[in-house]
């Protein structure tokens, strides 16, 4: 039986693209999700965000903030769901204690980058950061608007 490799953008169900333009990523790590089954079935349909999501460690657990995932009519009708919940992390003793005192430094934060499928796990990607300055968003802006004029050129060329 031949299996069916997934796409990388497959298994991809949601982003946090204003986390790469506000912060700079110094150190990414990989984290399980504690989460109920309308959670699980929302996420299938794709239908959670990221925006305005945190990271918060207390009592040496790691908790993910903010996160947004839309309950469906059919998965959840016998649940009373709350989209916005706050979702444990699931990390290792030494990976918790690592973020706990890096974000006890001044400018440092921990934000979560993407959720994602792993086989049939739901992972999600954190990352410590440090928030970028105005001129610093501007020369990552001059920098994509570059790239996406260097790949016009180029289809041109063709």
């Amino acid at each position: 039986m031949a299996k069916k490799k997934a796409k990388m953008g497959d298994n991809v169900i949601a982003l946090n693209k204003k986390a790469r333009f506000e912060y700079h990523i110094d150190e990414t790590f990989e984290a399980g999700l504690a989460l109920a089954g309308w959670e699980v079935k929302s996420m299938r349909a794709g239908k959670a965000q990221l925006t305005d999501t945190y990271i918060l460690v207390k009592n040496g657990e790691a908790w993910l903030l903010g996160s947004h995932i839309t309950p469906l009519n059919t998965a959840s009708t016998h649940v009373v769901a709350d989209p916005t919940r706050t979702r444990k992390l699931l990390l290792h003793r030494k990976e918790i204690a690592k973020i706990f005192s890096r974000t006890q430094d001044k400018g440092h934060t921990c934000v979560p980058l993407k959720l994602y499928w792993k086989k049939n796990l739901i992972k999600c990607e954190l990352a410590l950061v440090t928030g970028k300055k105005q001129h610093d968003k501007r020369a990552t802006e001059k920098e994509r608007d570059w790239n996406r004029q260097k790949a016009r050129i180029m289809r041109e060329n063709k």
